[in-house]
């Protein structure tokens, strides 16, 4: 692939008509490709047959229609959880994860390529940094399972940044990518069935706050306790509990939405009954839903996931104080579908 054309996917719908106007086509011709991509979810001007093919060849010519390459796709036993590794154009690679409900189909993407926030327990942070994705890059992990589904006349009805890396360390590409797949002249999907999440990183959480934008917050907690945190968690040293929470009671102050707390439920480290109390007070009277997570096991960190027993008592804790919490189905285990597990298992991507 010549990485010099500009990725199309990158490119905001105003700034595409302009480039269109340059080889002097009507104004008309940028819906209709755009409609192709965001609609129809072509990967290629070829498969655009209202175009007429001296510019379907300038299209081509001019842009870059592949944002990766798909290396390795692995599927689950039930058949509900579909995890896909590509390779970006300059050989890093990024993970994306299709996840089957009954009345879902979710998408769990990528907005880094690794990660530098180096969390304990996740195989992207045991990767390191490689580097930020584009906007058009986190859109072509939408485009490419849209494509997949909609051979089965279905569609995506979620999606969660919570791949690879910390959203909020790439805060402009990934919310102009949210943008451009909520716009209903793109892609088209509600906003409310977007999550972004993050480790906490406090100025940005204020900062979203601030935009009022109606895309779903989720906090990795873990814990509330600050010095395990700061061994699970590192930069919690920079953003620690108690600030992080205020910044939270914030949010929620300002936007009136929910904020949901993601919780790794880790076995003799964080799933105690005393944790659960702990968790309990610092949340407490905050419109919030606390998300239990049994850890998905990882090469580099030698960590148990907490049992099912002890996982509901840590539940029955939380919603014998009121405070929402659920447990999350654990999905895709067999095929490593944890953030950053396919490409840590191969060293040559890491």
């Amino acid at each position: 692939m010549n990485e010099m054309k500009p990725l199309i996917y990158d490119l905001k719908y105003q700034d595409f008509k302009n480039a269109l106007q340059g080889f002097g086509q009507p104004g008309y011709r940028a819906d209709q490709v755009w409609t192709a991509i965001y609609k129809s979810f072509i990967s290629t001007p070829e498969e655009i047959s209202t175009l007429p093919k001296s510019f379907r060849e300038e299209l081509r010519n001019a842009f870059s229609f592949n944002a990766f390459t798909p290396v390795k796709k692995l599927k689950s036993a039930d058949g509900m959880t579909v995890k896909t590794l590509f390779l970006l154009h300059d050989g890093n690679p990024i993970e994306a994860v299709l996840m089957y409900y009954e009345n879902r189909r979710t998408l769990c993407i990528s907005s880094q390529s690794g990660c530098g926030i180096g969390c304990a327990f996740c195989a992207t942070g045991q990767m390191g940094f490689h580097r930020n994705l584009t906007s058009g890059e986190i859109i072509a992990q939408v485009l490419h399972y849209a494509r997949i589904l909609a051979e089965d006349g279905d569609r995506v009805t979620n999606i969660v940044i919570m791949g690879m890396g910390e959203p909020f360390q790439n805060y402009a590409s990934v919310l102009t990518a949210l943008d451009r797949l909520n716009s209903p002249d793109a892609f088209g999907l509600g906003a409310r069935r977007f999550t972004i999440s993050t480790v906490g990183l406090i100025p940005e959480i204020l900062r979203f706050a601030d935009e009022r934008r109606q895309y779903n917050l989720a906090i990795s907690l873990h814990t509330v306790d600050d010095e395990l945190r700061s061994k699970l968690v590192p930069i919690n040293n920079n953003y620690p509990v108690n600030r992080l929470i205020s910044a939270c009671r914030q949010y929620v102050q300002k936007t009136k939405r929910r904020i949901t707390f993601e919780y790794a439920l880790i076995q003799g480290v964080n799933d105690s009954s005393e944790d659960a109390e702990a968790l309990a007070r610092k949340v407490r009277g905050m419109i919030c839903h606390v998300n239990l997570i049994p850890l998905n096991p990882t090469m580099g960190f030698t960590g148990q996931p907490t049992s099912a027993n002890q996982a509901a008592a840590f539940c029955n804790i939380l919603n014998e104080s009121n405070i929402s919490c659920t447990i999350r189905l654990r999905r895709g285990i067999e095929i490593a579908a944890g953030c950053g597990q396919l490409a840590a298992e191969d060293k040559s991507y890491s």
